[in-house]
């Protein structure tokens, strides 16, 4: 049982886990004339780049890699938006009675106009006062959280009252191409800079390990 209430933790990207090569993309596209290659040739990188220009999506199914993400609620539940080519599995809090970590924002941004858009890039004039009201309701909530948990409350009731800034922890697997889909969404210039983050260090790991399918498929 934990005896403060709250800390404080970052968002976090670790890669686990990889399966196949720029070289599995190559074998699963020349496989429909029963040819192989060995070795990753100029030729085949020139296929790499011709199947994503022209949309033949199935070879990069062949490659994947998995995730264990840290993240808050709110970021989690964007990004889980996406299914296809994707198996996503969470720490449940109807199990686990740990002390809850939340996420705090290096600084507070004021609202847009554009609903689209949603913030921009300056910040909110009052950022002691946000950061005191921010602290002051977390700290609410952790405490209520604990007295609950320590009165006999299951957890999976208790944890309604935990906030947005919670965060979760995922294991997330997909293909190369499903995981290439959510980069390019969530690391456009609308997006929400909380999930751009996130897909900036997916785009730095598969960057490396598929640096020829993944330049095709994202322009890295």
């Amino acid at each position: 049982m934990f005896t403060t209430c709250g800390k404080r933790a970052s968002m976090t990207v670790e890669l686990i886990d990889h399966m196949g090569s720029d070289l599995s993309v190559v074998n699963a596209a020349r496989v429909s004339f029963n040819k192989e290659s060995k070795e990753l040739s100029d030729g085949d990188a020139k296929l790499i780049q011709y199947l994503a220009k022209h949309n033949h999506w199935t070879p990069f199914g062949h490659a994947s890699a998995q995730f264990r993400i840290k993240a808050p609620v709110f970021v989690a539940r964007q990004l889980m938006k996406h299914q296809v080519g994707l198996v996503w599995n969470e720490v449940s809090r109807r199990y686990i009675k740990t002390e809850p970590e939340f996420w705090k924002p290096d600084y507070w941004r004021q609202a847009s106009d554009d609903i689209k858009q949603g913030s921009l890039r300056k910040k909110v004039a009052s950022q002691s006062v946000m950061d005191h009201m921010f602290a002051d309701a977390e700290r609410h909530c952790a405490d209520a959280y604990k007295a609950m948990i320590d009165t006999g409350v299951c957890a999976e009731q208790a944890r309604a009252i935990l906030p947005q800034s919670l965060l979760t922890e995922w294991y997330w697997s997909g293909t190369l191409m499903a995981f290439a889909r959510v980069v390019k969404l969530r690391n456009a210039k609308d997006a929400q800079l909380e999930t751009r983050a996130i897909a900036k260090d997916i785009d730095a790991h598969m960057n490396k390990l598929f640096p020829v399918s993944w330049s095709a498929l994202c322009g890295s």
